[in-house]
Protein backbone atom coordinates (compact mmCIF):
# COMPACT_ATOMS: atom_id res chain seq x y z
CA UNK A 1 0.00 0.00 0.00
CA UNK A 2 2.82 2.17 -0.60
CA UNK A 3 0.99 4.57 -2.80
CA UNK A 4 -1.17 5.71 -0.36
CA UNK A 5 -0.36 8.27 2.05
CA UNK A 6 -2.86 7.64 5.05
CA UNK A 7 -4.39 3.96 4.11
CA UNK A 8 -2.28 1.23 5.49
CA UNK A 9 -0.11 3.85 7.54
CA UNK A 10 -0.48 4.60 11.39
CA UNK A 11 -1.61 8.17 12.38
CA UNK A 12 -0.66 9.49 15.33
CA UNK A 13 -3.46 11.64 17.39
CA UNK A 14 -2.97 15.02 17.36
CA UNK A 15 -3.94 15.59 21.01
CA UNK A 16 -1.45 12.95 22.22
CA UNK A 17 1.33 14.63 23.79
CA UNK A 18 -0.82 17.54 25.37
CA UNK A 19 -2.39 14.67 26.97
CA UNK A 20 0.15 12.86 28.62
CA UNK A 21 1.77 15.79 29.38
CA UNK A 22 -1.18 17.08 31.31
CA UNK A 23 -1.29 20.35 29.17
CA UNK A 24 -4.70 19.53 27.54
CA UNK A 25 -7.61 21.96 28.60
CA UNK A 26 -10.68 20.37 29.53
CA UNK A 27 -13.91 21.53 30.63
CA UNK A 28 -13.03 21.81 33.88
CA UNK A 29 -10.26 23.22 33.78
CA UNK A 30 -11.74 26.38 31.94
CA UNK A 31 -11.94 29.61 34.27
CA UNK A 32 -12.72 33.05 33.56
CA UNK A 33 -12.19 36.26 36.01
CA UNK A 34 -14.93 37.19 37.92
CA UNK A 35 -16.84 33.81 37.01
CA UNK A 36 -19.95 32.74 38.69
CA UNK A 37 -20.57 29.27 40.31
CA UNK A 38 -23.74 27.47 39.47
CA UNK A 39 -25.49 24.46 41.81
CA UNK A 40 -29.13 23.15 40.50
CA UNK A 41 -32.37 22.67 42.58
CA UNK A 42 -33.72 18.96 41.73
CA UNK A 43 -36.78 17.48 42.72
CA UNK A 44 -37.92 15.99 45.98
CA UNK A 45 -40.27 12.95 44.41
CA UNK A 46 -40.34 10.93 41.28
CA UNK A 47 -43.55 12.31 39.90
CA UNK A 48 -45.41 15.49 41.40
CA UNK A 49 -47.29 18.30 41.15
CA UNK A 50 -45.20 21.86 41.84
CA UNK A 51 -47.76 23.81 43.23
CA UNK A 52 -45.67 26.67 44.65
CA UNK A 53 -41.52 27.28 43.64
CA UNK A 54 -40.05 30.00 46.68
CA UNK A 55 -36.72 31.43 45.43
CA UNK A 56 -36.85 34.52 47.85
CA UNK A 57 -34.74 33.14 50.93
CA UNK A 58 -31.87 32.13 48.28
CA UNK A 59 -32.00 35.16 46.45
CA UNK A 60 -31.19 36.80 49.81
CA UNK A 61 -28.36 34.70 50.72
CA UNK A 62 -24.95 35.73 50.49
CA UNK A 63 -22.63 35.38 47.31
CA UNK A 64 -25.74 34.87 44.93
CA UNK A 65 -26.01 37.09 42.11
CA UNK A 66 -28.98 35.38 40.26
CA UNK A 67 -31.77 32.66 40.71
CA UNK A 68 -33.76 31.17 37.81
CA UNK A 69 -36.61 29.29 37.35
CA UNK A 70 -39.27 28.48 34.40
CA UNK A 71 -40.37 31.82 34.39
CA UNK A 72 -36.79 32.85 33.26
CA UNK A 73 -36.68 30.70 30.25
CA UNK A 74 -37.71 32.05 27.00
CA UNK A 75 -39.16 28.72 25.48
CA UNK A 76 -39.15 26.14 28.07
CA UNK A 77 -39.32 22.84 26.17
CA UNK A 78 -37.26 20.62 24.20
CA UNK A 79 -36.46 17.36 23.18
CA UNK A 80 -35.29 15.93 19.95
CA UNK A 81 -37.81 13.39 18.62
CA UNK A 82 -40.62 14.36 20.85
CA UNK A 83 -41.05 17.92 22.37
CA UNK A 84 -41.56 16.61 26.02
CA UNK A 85 -38.85 17.90 28.18
CA UNK A 86 -38.63 21.07 30.38
CA UNK A 87 -35.55 23.33 30.35
CA UNK A 88 -36.64 23.91 33.92
CA UNK A 89 -39.80 22.00 35.63
CA UNK A 90 -42.60 23.80 35.99
CA UNK A 91 -46.21 22.53 36.43
CA UNK A 92 -44.96 18.31 36.92
CA UNK A 93 -41.61 16.42 38.06
CA UNK A 94 -41.62 13.08 36.24
CA UNK A 95 -38.47 11.86 38.13
CA UNK A 96 -35.52 13.00 40.83
CA UNK A 97 -33.15 14.12 38.18
CA UNK A 98 -35.91 17.37 37.20
CA UNK A 99 -34.35 20.54 37.93
CA UNK A 100 -36.46 23.01 38.97
CA UNK A 101 -34.03 26.18 39.57
CA UNK A 102 -30.44 27.04 39.18
CA UNK A 103 -28.56 29.87 41.36
CA UNK A 104 -25.06 31.74 40.87
CA UNK A 105 -22.81 33.41 43.32
CA UNK A 106 -19.77 33.72 44.03
CA UNK A 107 -18.38 30.86 45.09
CA UNK A 108 -19.43 26.64 44.81
CA UNK A 109 -20.49 26.33 49.10
CA UNK A 110 -22.41 29.99 48.64
CA UNK A 111 -24.42 28.29 45.28
CA UNK A 112 -24.83 24.97 47.20
CA UNK A 113 -26.15 26.68 49.62
CA UNK A 114 -28.54 28.90 48.01
CA UNK A 115 -29.77 26.00 45.92
CA UNK A 116 -30.42 24.11 49.06
CA UNK A 117 -32.20 26.93 50.54
CA UNK A 118 -35.44 26.83 47.19
CA UNK A 119 -38.67 25.77 48.91
CA UNK A 120 -41.06 23.39 46.72
CA UNK A 121 -44.55 22.81 47.91
CA UNK A 122 -45.39 19.37 45.91
CA UNK A 123 -48.71 17.30 45.39
CA UNK A 124 -46.77 13.60 45.07
CA UNK A 125 -48.61 11.73 42.35
CA UNK A 126 -48.03 7.39 41.85
CA UNK A 127 -44.70 6.59 40.24
CA UNK A 128 -44.45 4.52 37.93
CA UNK A 129 -40.27 2.40 38.09
CA UNK A 130 -41.61 -0.70 36.17
CA UNK A 131 -42.71 0.01 31.80
CA UNK A 132 -44.92 -3.38 32.25
CA UNK A 133 -47.29 -1.32 35.28
CA UNK A 134 -46.59 1.70 32.73
CA UNK A 135 -48.16 -0.12 29.98
CA UNK A 136 -51.60 -1.31 32.46
CA UNK A 137 -54.55 0.07 30.61
CA UNK A 138 -54.88 1.71 34.25
CA UNK A 139 -51.72 3.08 35.33
CA UNK A 140 -51.45 7.02 35.73
CA UNK A 141 -50.30 8.70 32.42
CA UNK A 142 -47.00 10.89 33.09
CA UNK A 143 -47.11 12.87 30.13
CA UNK A 144 -50.86 13.60 29.60
CA UNK A 145 -50.14 16.62 27.70
CA UNK A 146 -48.94 14.15 24.94
CA UNK A 147 -50.80 10.98 25.01
CA UNK A 148 -53.73 8.60 26.21
CA UNK A 149 -51.45 6.29 27.53
CA UNK A 150 -47.26 5.66 28.74
CA UNK A 151 -46.22 4.14 25.38
CA UNK A 152 -44.03 6.54 23.61
CA UNK A 153 -43.52 4.39 20.66
CA UNK A 154 -44.64 1.02 19.06
CA UNK A 155 -42.42 0.29 16.21
CA UNK A 156 -42.98 -2.84 14.01
CA UNK A 157 -41.13 -5.11 12.15
CA UNK A 158 -43.26 -7.82 10.12
CA UNK A 159 -41.12 -10.29 7.69
CA UNK A 160 -43.14 -13.73 6.21
CA UNK A 161 -45.26 -16.07 7.84
CA UNK A 162 -44.76 -16.12 11.11
CA UNK A 163 -47.99 -18.48 11.82
CA UNK A 164 -47.09 -21.02 9.14
CA UNK A 165 -43.32 -20.99 10.32
CA UNK A 166 -44.51 -21.79 13.37
CA UNK A 167 -46.53 -24.89 12.28
CA UNK A 168 -43.83 -26.35 10.19
CA UNK A 169 -41.19 -26.25 13.14
CA UNK A 170 -39.09 -29.71 14.70
CA UNK A 171 -38.78 -26.87 18.12
CA UNK A 172 -39.82 -23.95 19.43
CA UNK A 173 -38.02 -22.06 22.46
CA UNK A 174 -39.34 -18.99 24.18
CA UNK A 175 -37.73 -17.33 26.35
CA UNK A 176 -37.09 -13.90 28.48
CA UNK A 177 -34.16 -11.96 28.75
CA UNK A 178 -33.30 -8.46 30.84
CA UNK A 179 -30.65 -6.20 30.39
CA UNK A 180 -30.35 -3.51 33.41
CA UNK A 181 -29.49 0.26 33.22
CA UNK A 182 -25.90 1.71 32.97
CA UNK A 183 -24.36 4.77 33.61
CA UNK A 184 -21.86 6.02 31.43
CA UNK A 185 -19.48 7.42 34.14
CA UNK A 186 -16.95 9.30 32.24
CA UNK A 187 -13.95 10.37 34.06
CA UNK A 188 -14.78 13.80 33.25
CA UNK A 189 -18.67 14.75 34.51
CA UNK A 190 -20.89 17.28 32.75
CA UNK A 191 -19.57 20.57 32.21
CA UNK A 192 -20.74 24.28 30.78
CA UNK A 193 -19.33 27.62 31.00
CA UNK A 194 -21.16 30.43 29.18
CA UNK A 195 -20.05 34.47 29.03
CA UNK A 196 -20.47 37.56 27.09
CA UNK A 197 -17.95 38.42 24.20
CA UNK A 198 -17.99 42.14 24.14
CA UNK A 199 -20.54 42.55 21.13
CA UNK A 200 -23.01 40.70 23.26
CA UNK A 201 -22.79 37.34 22.17
CA UNK A 202 -23.78 34.80 24.09
CA UNK A 203 -20.14 31.98 24.01
CA UNK A 204 -21.46 28.24 25.50
CA UNK A 205 -18.68 25.95 25.85
CA UNK A 206 -19.89 22.54 26.85
CA UNK A 207 -18.21 19.20 27.88
CA UNK A 208 -20.12 17.37 24.35
CA UNK A 209 -18.16 17.03 20.44
CA UNK A 210 -22.34 18.16 19.01
CA UNK A 211 -22.13 21.41 19.47
CA UNK A 212 -23.91 22.14 15.70
CA UNK A 213 -26.87 19.69 17.51
CA UNK A 214 -26.50 22.01 20.35
CA UNK A 215 -26.60 25.15 18.69
CA UNK A 216 -30.46 24.03 17.11
CA UNK A 217 -31.80 23.55 20.89
CA UNK A 218 -30.13 26.16 22.65
CA UNK A 219 -31.26 29.02 20.23
CA UNK A 220 -34.96 27.92 20.39
CA UNK A 221 -34.77 27.57 23.46
CA UNK A 222 -33.18 31.38 24.67
CA UNK A 223 -35.01 32.88 21.23
CA UNK A 224 -31.78 34.06 19.87
CA UNK A 225 -30.62 34.47 16.53
CA UNK A 226 -27.74 32.14 15.94
CA UNK A 227 -25.34 34.39 14.82
CA UNK A 228 -25.97 35.75 18.83
CA UNK A 229 -24.55 32.61 20.10
CA UNK A 230 -21.62 30.15 19.60
CA UNK A 231 -21.53 26.65 21.05
CA UNK A 232 -17.81 25.76 21.68
CA UNK A 233 -16.39 22.54 22.89
CA UNK A 234 -13.08 21.73 24.98
CA UNK A 235 -11.27 18.52 25.19
CA UNK A 236 -14.39 15.78 26.10
CA UNK A 237 -13.22 13.56 29.51
CA UNK A 238 -15.00 10.55 27.82
CA UNK A 239 -18.70 10.45 26.85
CA UNK A 240 -19.85 7.06 25.96
CA UNK A 241 -22.89 8.68 24.31
CA UNK A 242 -23.78 10.28 27.29
CA UNK A 243 -23.27 13.84 26.82
CA UNK A 244 -25.16 13.79 23.55
CA UNK A 245 -28.18 15.84 24.99
CA UNK A 246 -28.95 19.26 25.84
CA UNK A 247 -29.03 19.50 30.00
CA UNK A 248 -26.90 22.12 31.81
CA UNK A 249 -26.04 24.30 29.01
CA UNK A 250 -29.45 26.34 29.02
CA UNK A 251 -29.07 27.12 32.64
CA UNK A 252 -25.33 28.85 33.00
CA UNK A 253 -26.34 30.97 29.69
CA UNK A 254 -29.37 31.93 30.92
CA UNK A 255 -27.71 32.92 34.71
CA UNK A 256 -24.95 34.79 32.22
CA UNK A 257 -27.95 36.61 30.43
CA UNK A 258 -29.22 37.82 33.96
CA UNK A 259 -26.05 38.79 35.52
CA UNK A 260 -23.54 39.69 32.84
CA UNK A 261 -20.96 37.49 33.80
CA UNK A 262 -19.48 34.00 33.18
CA UNK A 263 -20.49 31.23 34.77
CA UNK A 264 -19.77 27.66 35.46
CA UNK A 265 -21.51 24.42 36.18
CA UNK A 266 -19.69 21.19 36.80
CA UNK A 267 -21.77 18.38 37.58
CA UNK A 268 -21.04 16.19 41.47
CA UNK A 269 -20.52 12.46 40.48
CA UNK A 270 -23.87 12.08 42.57
CA UNK A 271 -25.67 14.32 39.94
CA UNK A 272 -23.99 12.57 37.20
CA UNK A 273 -26.01 9.19 38.57
CA UNK A 274 -29.18 11.22 39.12
CA UNK A 275 -29.92 13.26 36.26
CA UNK A 276 -27.77 12.19 33.18
CA UNK A 277 -29.07 9.75 30.70
CA UNK A 278 -28.37 6.04 30.98
CA UNK A 279 -28.72 2.93 28.87
CA UNK A 280 -31.72 1.76 27.99
CA UNK A 281 -33.20 -1.56 30.11
CA UNK A 282 -34.98 -3.94 28.48
CA UNK A 283 -37.14 -6.83 29.16
CA UNK A 284 -36.86 -9.19 25.33
CA UNK A 285 -39.56 -12.05 25.19
CA UNK A 286 -37.52 -14.20 22.56
CA UNK A 287 -39.69 -17.17 20.42
CA UNK A 288 -38.08 -19.31 17.48
CA UNK A 289 -38.56 -22.19 15.90
CA UNK A 290 -35.83 -24.67 14.07
CA UNK A 291 -35.82 -27.28 11.76
CA UNK A 292 -34.82 -30.88 12.97
CA UNK A 293 -31.55 -29.82 10.93
CA UNK A 294 -31.29 -26.81 12.55
CA UNK A 295 -32.48 -24.17 10.23
CA UNK A 296 -33.91 -20.98 12.03
CA UNK A 297 -37.34 -21.33 10.62
CA UNK A 298 -39.40 -18.37 12.35
CA UNK A 299 -39.33 -15.54 15.25
CA UNK A 300 -41.72 -13.70 17.23
CA UNK A 301 -40.02 -11.00 19.49
CA UNK A 302 -41.23 -8.47 21.81
CA UNK A 303 -38.82 -6.14 22.75
CA UNK A 304 -39.95 -3.49 26.13
CA UNK A 305 -37.60 -0.87 26.32
CA UNK A 306 -37.53 1.40 29.60
CA UNK A 307 -37.65 4.97 28.21
CA UNK A 308 -37.61 6.54 31.63
CA UNK A 309 -39.01 10.02 32.30
CA UNK A 310 -38.96 11.94 28.60
CA UNK A 311 -37.76 10.18 25.70
CA UNK A 312 -34.34 11.56 24.31
CA UNK A 313 -32.83 9.34 21.55
CA UNK A 314 -35.14 6.29 22.90
CA UNK A 315 -36.82 6.33 19.61
CA UNK A 316 -33.54 5.85 17.59
CA UNK A 317 -31.97 3.10 19.63
CA UNK A 318 -35.21 0.98 19.41
CA UNK A 319 -35.41 0.99 16.00
CA UNK A 320 -31.71 -0.33 15.82
CA UNK A 321 -32.61 -2.47 18.38
CA UNK A 322 -35.07 -4.50 17.14
CA UNK A 323 -33.52 -4.39 13.72
CA UNK A 324 -30.74 -6.28 15.00
CA UNK A 325 -33.03 -8.81 17.52
CA UNK A 326 -32.29 -11.83 14.57
CA UNK A 327 -28.38 -10.59 14.81
CA UNK A 328 -26.44 -12.25 11.64
CA UNK A 329 -28.82 -14.87 10.95
CA UNK A 330 -31.42 -15.48 8.06
CA UNK A 331 -34.59 -15.95 9.57
CA UNK A 332 -37.50 -15.89 6.88
CA UNK A 333 -40.19 -15.32 9.27
CA UNK A 334 -40.17 -12.60 11.58
CA UNK A 335 -42.91 -10.46 13.83
CA UNK A 336 -40.97 -7.87 15.94
CA UNK A 337 -42.81 -5.57 18.81
CA UNK A 338 -40.81 -2.96 20.06
CA UNK A 339 -42.17 -0.76 22.71
CA UNK A 340 -41.05 2.13 24.26
CA UNK A 341 -42.54 3.16 27.60
CA UNK A 342 -42.87 6.13 29.87
CA UNK A 343 -41.62 5.96 33.60
CA UNK A 344 -40.64 7.95 36.36
CA UNK A 345 -36.98 7.17 36.17
CA UNK A 346 -33.31 8.16 34.36
CA UNK A 347 -33.81 9.15 31.18
CA UNK A 348 -33.20 6.56 28.85
CA UNK A 349 -30.71 7.67 25.14
CA UNK A 350 -27.77 7.30 23.39
CA UNK A 351 -24.95 4.89 24.79
CA UNK A 352 -22.70 2.73 22.41
CA UNK A 353 -23.96 0.48 20.26
CA UNK A 354 -27.71 2.32 20.81
CA UNK A 355 -29.65 -0.82 21.51
CA UNK A 356 -27.63 -3.24 20.02
CA UNK A 357 -26.11 -4.56 22.71
CA UNK A 358 -29.23 -5.04 24.66
CA UNK A 359 -30.92 -6.68 21.34
CA UNK A 360 -27.49 -9.19 20.71
CA UNK A 361 -27.43 -10.33 24.02
CA UNK A 362 -31.10 -11.65 24.28
CA UNK A 363 -30.63 -12.97 20.26
CA UNK A 364 -26.94 -14.53 20.76
CA UNK A 365 -28.44 -16.21 24.41
CA UNK A 366 -31.62 -17.61 22.33
CA UNK A 367 -28.78 -19.56 19.72
CA UNK A 368 -26.92 -21.00 22.74
CA UNK A 369 -30.21 -21.96 23.88
CA UNK A 370 -31.90 -23.63 20.72
CA UNK A 371 -28.43 -25.14 19.99
CA UNK A 372 -28.57 -27.01 23.42
CA UNK A 373 -31.94 -28.46 22.89
CA UNK A 374 -31.47 -29.55 19.90
CA UNK A 375 -27.44 -31.01 21.06
CA UNK A 376 -25.62 -29.18 18.17
CA UNK A 377 -22.73 -27.35 18.57
CA UNK A 378 -22.86 -23.75 19.36
CA UNK A 379 -20.73 -22.88 16.53
CA UNK A 380 -21.97 -25.22 13.86
CA UNK A 381 -25.64 -24.16 14.52
CA UNK A 382 -24.36 -20.52 14.08
CA UNK A 383 -22.73 -21.78 11.01
CA UNK A 384 -25.62 -22.82 9.54
CA UNK A 385 -27.70 -20.53 9.56
CA UNK A 386 -25.06 -17.58 9.19
CA UNK A 387 -25.45 -15.15 6.21
CA UNK A 388 -23.70 -15.93 3.17
CA UNK A 389 -21.77 -13.40 0.94
CA UNK A 390 -25.02 -11.09 1.59
CA UNK A 391 -27.91 -10.68 4.33
CA UNK A 392 -31.34 -9.12 4.46
CA UNK A 393 -31.94 -7.64 7.77
CA UNK A 394 -35.80 -8.33 9.46
CA UNK A 395 -36.64 -4.55 7.93
CA UNK A 396 -35.25 -5.46 4.78
CA UNK A 397 -31.75 -4.15 4.77
CA UNK A 398 -29.74 -5.65 2.20
CA UNK A 399 -25.87 -5.79 3.94
CA UNK A 400 -22.75 -7.27 2.81
CA UNK A 401 -21.91 -10.22 5.42
CA UNK A 402 -18.72 -11.75 2.91
CA UNK A 403 -16.59 -9.88 5.65
CA UNK A 404 -18.25 -10.89 8.64
CA UNK A 405 -18.98 -14.57 7.85
CA UNK A 406 -14.90 -14.91 6.99
CA UNK A 407 -13.99 -13.57 10.55
CA UNK A 408 -16.11 -15.63 11.82
CA UNK A 409 -14.89 -18.81 10.30
CA UNK A 410 -11.57 -17.73 11.12
CA UNK A 411 -12.69 -16.79 14.92
CA UNK A 412 -13.59 -20.57 14.94
CA UNK A 413 -10.11 -21.95 13.08
CA UNK A 414 -8.55 -20.09 15.68
CA UNK A 415 -10.50 -21.09 18.92
CA UNK A 416 -8.47 -23.74 21.15
CA UNK A 417 -10.81 -27.16 20.82
CA UNK A 418 -10.09 -27.62 24.18
CA UNK A 419 -11.58 -24.63 25.36
CA UNK A 420 -14.33 -25.38 23.03
CA UNK A 421 -15.07 -28.59 25.01
CA UNK A 422 -14.50 -26.21 28.50
CA UNK A 423 -17.27 -23.91 27.63
CA UNK A 424 -19.79 -26.68 25.69
CA UNK A 425 -19.86 -28.36 29.29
Amino acid sequence: MSEFNVIGKSIPRTDAVQQVTGKIVYGEDLYRPHMLYAKAHYSAYPHARILHIDIRRAEQMPGVKAVITHKDVPDNRFGFNVIDQKVLAEDKVHYRGDCIAVVAAETLKQAEAAAAAVKVTYEELPPLFDPFEAMKQDAPVIHEELSADNISHHLKIRSGDTEQGFKESYLIEKNVFKTQKVEHAPIEPHVALSELDPDGKLIVWTSSSRVFQYSGVMTKVMKIPMHMMQIKSPAVGGAFGGKNEVMLEPWVALLTQKTGRPVKMVFTREEEFRTSTIRHAYTITYKSSVSKDGKLLAAEIDAVSDCGAYLAQGKSQLMKAIVHLCGPYYVPNVKIDGYLVYTNTLVGSSMRGMGVPQACFACESQMDILALKLGMDPWEFRSINMFGSKGYLPNGQVINAEAMRKTYLRAVELYNGTARKEVRT
